[in-house]
């Protein structure tokens, strides 16, 4: 390739730093071709931040000098220097916008800032706005503990429930609810196999006019092939509980109140179903909310039952002395079939049509007849309202007394706790939900230990 002519002699070998002699092609230590020595470049570097001299001549390696530095023992940290302390060129060599003869730092550029500005004189095309100091605040707090992702515990959970770091689907508010009212108690679960949970309950403690405490406990289970059947089975069960702690306190029968309270559940949800006709022209598909409803009152001396459809209650004596009782009647196929002596409970219950429901709350049902029963046991014990999604797996009477804890009366949140964990050890196909007060209704003020 073509080389470039020496400038000047060398005084060293640029290979083994050897001397040389001017006029040398070739150094005589180790052969090295002297001629191929490129000259000295002619560009300016880009000048550095630091500010480093030169060897020993007071200038930067450009040649360009630099202020003076401090005497030494002044004591001051030395001085900082910017890029614009200094005059600028181009690539053609011509002095940059504001570093012409004659101009002073501060036109075209802001003195000492380093940075030269372009249109000194017009407005800021695009101005940023100053940051939100509340946002900043709230981006420095930790993060609120209920936003978490229950898996990974790192992402924040987006407005459709769904982790932003993992993608996993959050608990929703309805899918485990666990309550407690003076001595009731009551769990509800979405189950192992339903996307969510359409059971519903409301629980409570009251006295009579004579001061005679009363417990009370509704249990609702929406009814899956209707439209909306979660909204159905809430507004059931929060205006059957309201309507029994109004009633009671007054001095209205505990079984009148529960007729009352099922006749007002299924206003509640009849209301659902009341909706603009347009509504119903773009989907005509849609039935009307349903569900079915299961109530219990307990006094210190009387029991009252009431129920429309499949969900049950049961009677556990404490001592187990004497046989436990089934105290409802389904509003069922299977139960229809039994009652006209058609075919067994067995036989009944093994049908794929047993848990067909003939009663119902809701707009579309045939008619409306709350079911209601008193009963006056003569020992403790535990009441067990619940919905099939616990029944389908302790079916008779017998079978629910062996899987209700011995202490449920006195403990009902654990008895609860306990039956609803015993259906989803079983499979939990269904919601499931469980209330249990115990008999006599103890004094107020008494609870789950």
């Amino acid at each position: 390739m073509s080389q470039m002519p020496r400038q000047a002699a060398l005084p060293k070998c640029p290979s083994c730093a050897e001397p040389v002699e001017s006029g040398d092609l070739f150094c005589g230590a180790c052969g090295y071709d002297l001629s191929v020595v490129p000259a000295a470049s002619q560009d300016h570097p880009t000048l550095t931040m630091t500010g480093s001299a030169g060897p020993g001549d007071g200038t930067a390696g450009d040649g360009v000098a630099w202020p003076a530095p401090e005497p030494a023992g002044s004591g001051a940290p030395p001085a900082a220097h910017q890029p614009a302390d200094l005059p600028g060129t181009d690539s053609g060599g011509a002095p940059l916008p504001g570093h012409e003869a004659g101009q002073e730092s501060g036109a075209g550029q802001e003195a000492g800032s380093g940075v030269r500005l372009d249109r000194p004189d017009e407005p800021d095309e695009y101005p940023l706005q100053a940051p939100d100091p509340r946002l900043a605040a709230g981006a420095a707090a930790p993060a609120d503990p209920a936003l978490l992702c229950v898996a990974c515990r790192a992402g924040r959970v987006d407005s459709d429930g769904y982790c932003e770091n993992c993608g996993h689907a959050q608990p929703r508010e309805r899918d485990h609810v666990e309550r407690e009212s003076g001595p009731v108690a009551a769990v509800s679960d979405r189950g192992l196999r339903h996307h969510r949970n359409e059971d519903a309950f409301a629980v409570g403690h009251t006295t009579l006019p004579d001061g005679t405490p009363v417990a009370l406990a509704v249990v609702c289970d929406g009814v899956s092939s209707a439209t909306r059947p979660d909204d159905a089975s809430l507004a059931a069960s929060q205006a059957a509980g309201d309507t029994l702690l109004a009633a009671l306190p007054r001095g209205t029968h505990p079984q009148q109140a529960m007729h009352e309270a099922i006749v007002a559940a299924a206003q509640a949800v009849n209301a659902l179903a009341e909706e603009p006709a347009t509504a119903r022209e773009h989907t005509p598909h849609q039935n009307a909310p349903a569900c079915t409803i299961v109530g219990a009152v307990v006094t210190s001396g009387l029991l009252v039952v009431g129920w429309v459809g499949d969900s049950r209650a049961y009677w556990v004596p404490t001592d187990r002395s004497t046989p436990p009782a089934r105290l409802t009647e389904d509003d069922s196929w299977a139960a229809q079939m039994v009652a006209a002596g058609l075919m067994s409970e067995a036989e009944a219950y093994a049908d794929e049509r047993a848990h067909a429901i003939t009663g119902w709350l809701g707009a579309d049902a045939y008619e409306l007849e709350p079911h209601t029963a008193s009963f006056k046991p003569d020992r403790p014990g535990a009441v067990v309202v619940c919905t099939d999604g616990l029944w389908n797996y302790a079916e008779t009477a017998e079978e629910m007394s062996e899987v209700v804890p011995p202490d449920a009366a006195v403990r009902p949140l654990h008895g609860a706790r306990v039956l609803v964990g015993h259906a989803l050890d079983g499979g939990g196909h269904d919601n499931v939900t469980v209330a249990v007060l115990p008999f006599p209704a103890p004094p107020q003020g008494a609870g789950s230990a």
